[in-house]
């Protein structure tokens, strides 16, 4: 009987809690959008981006030119030529990698250059939802654009409107 009872009463204490608590939803997608900051540093990363992808296809375009020449004087060209064209091929090749990894790799220079224009941005969003969550008293705050899969959420949970305001942005 007292098991019962103690089970009873865990069951309706911990209704009473999930009762308690508040959560909020946002959009941290939307708010990026709507931040002129972060639309500049985007535009800026794209740049950057750009530049460094048409370096890469035309030394790209080198190497498939270097290729298509030794493919087509191979047959004249004595051992020891070959030998030293599929050298000159390979560290090219290599070369035209390390680039690509360098800059577009995990942790390359655009991921520095994205943490450099973009972070800043992010963080001061964090920042913003914090002080709301903590002024409102929200036990969660889910973000809805990236991962978390939300089948239905009330509209009038969606406080990315008020995350806004808190920026300064309308």
């Amino acid at each position: 009987m007292k098991k019962i009872l103690f089970v009873a009463l865990s069951f309706l204490l911990m209704s009473i809690a999930v009762q308690a608590q508040k959560y909020a939803i946002i959009d941290t997608r939307y708010i990026l959008d709507k931040l002129p900051d972060y639309k500049t540093a985007q535009s800026q990363l794209d740049d950057v981006a750009i530049g460094w992808q048409k370096d890469i296809d035309a030394q790209q375009v080198e190497l498939d030119k270097m290729y298509q020449n030794f493919e087509a004087e191979q047959v004249m060209l004595t051992e020891e030529l070959k030998k030293k064209r599929e050298t000159q091929l390979y560290n090219k090749e290599k070369e035209l990698r390390d680039l690509q990894r360098k800059r577009f790799g995990f942790e390359g220079d655009l991921f520095k250059k994205r943490q450099e224009l973009i972070k800043p941005i992010q963080d001061k969003v964090y920042n913003a939802v914090q002080k709301m969550a903590v002024f409102r008293g929200y036990d969660f705050v889910l973000d809805r654009s990236e991962g978390i899969t939300i089948i239905f959420a009330d509209p009038k949970l969606d406080k990315s409107e008020d995350v806004l305001k808190d920026l300064g942005v309308r």
